[in-house]
């Protein structure tokens, strides 16, 4: 089993090691999560979900008013939530995110690369532009932000990638650029996990299904549930539980994974 040691501050100075619980290793307490894109769908459920699990979480989104949001929901679970305003496709930007919770916090243990924009042009009308803007965003963005993180991270450390079932699937959708991006983030997470190992950082990629977001089209989300093998679209805190597991301790023997989360919508 494995121990965790703790300095009980007695007149001999000796120090206690006690077990360490399943439960415990799910934790995030008194660890400091940045999460990009956070101002809705699925990243205000990282938020709230990693600041259930006991981490004080710093929010970044170019929409400032409803990172406030976000902030309430994290301080709801009594922790500490710091809102930056950033657009992560410029680098300045990137390292002032976690140039802010440095700032704030001291220490930066786990980034949540979670930002992402999509495209729907059938790729014979999708213009360079576009095509530029979504990889800027879905995959120069997280790497920007990686290597800020990891500048300053401690070992024991995690890079979480979200990346998409699109990255392994085109379900025939005419999603081009995100398509590209999503399958890039997996091969940025393998090359980061392998590079960093000696420095004690774990990056692996998590890849949701569809769950209700921005980027889902309801008339879409519906032809989808139709051919999930569950029967429906995932719920935020089905995935956001997910995104804790590869936060913590718990996932603390894998690096460079991917980890799908979508209800058997691959297996059709």
């Amino acid at each position: 089993m494995s121990t965790l040691v703790l300095n009980n501050n007695t007149d001999s100075g000796e120090e206690l090691e006690r077990p360490v619980s399943v439960h415990d290793r799910f934790r995030l307490d008194d660890r400091v999560v940045v999460i990009t894109g956070a101002s809705s769908g699925l990243g205000v459920a990282y938020a709230k979900a990693c600041a259930g699990a006991g981490a004080d979480v710093v929010v970044a989104a170019r929409r400032t008013d409803r990172l406030a949001d976000t902030v309430e929901l994290v301080r709801g679970a009594g922790r500490e939530g710091l809102a930056v305003a950033a657009d992560v496709a410029c680098e300045a930007d990137c390292a002032a995110v976690i140039d802010a919770a440095m700032e704030r916090f001291g220490k930066v243990d786990v980034l949540i690369n979670n930002a992402g924009i999509g495209d729907t042009d059938p790729a014979s009308k999708l213009s360079l532009e576009t095509f530029q803007g979504v990889l800027n965003v879905n995959l120069t963005a997280c790497f920007l932000m990686a290597q800020a993180a990891a500048a300053v991270m401690a070992p024991g450390s995690s890079i979480v990638n979200i990346s998409s079932v699109m990255a392994n699937t085109t379900l025939q959708l005419p999603t081009t650029a995100y398509t590209a991006s999503k399958a890039g983030l997996i091969g940025l997470t393998r090359s980061l996990a392998r590079q960093w190992a000696k420095q004690g950082i774990r990056v692996n990629a998590l890849l949701p299904g569809f769950f209700p977001s921005e980027l889902v089209d309801p008339r879409i989300a519906q032809v989808l549930g139709d051919r999930v093998v569950m029967g429906r679209l995932g719920l935020p805190e089905e995935v956001a539980s997910a995104l804790v597991f590869l936060a913590s301790d718990a996932s603390s023997y894998m690096t460079g994974s991917e980890l799908v989360v979508d209800g058997g919508l691959t297996l059709a």
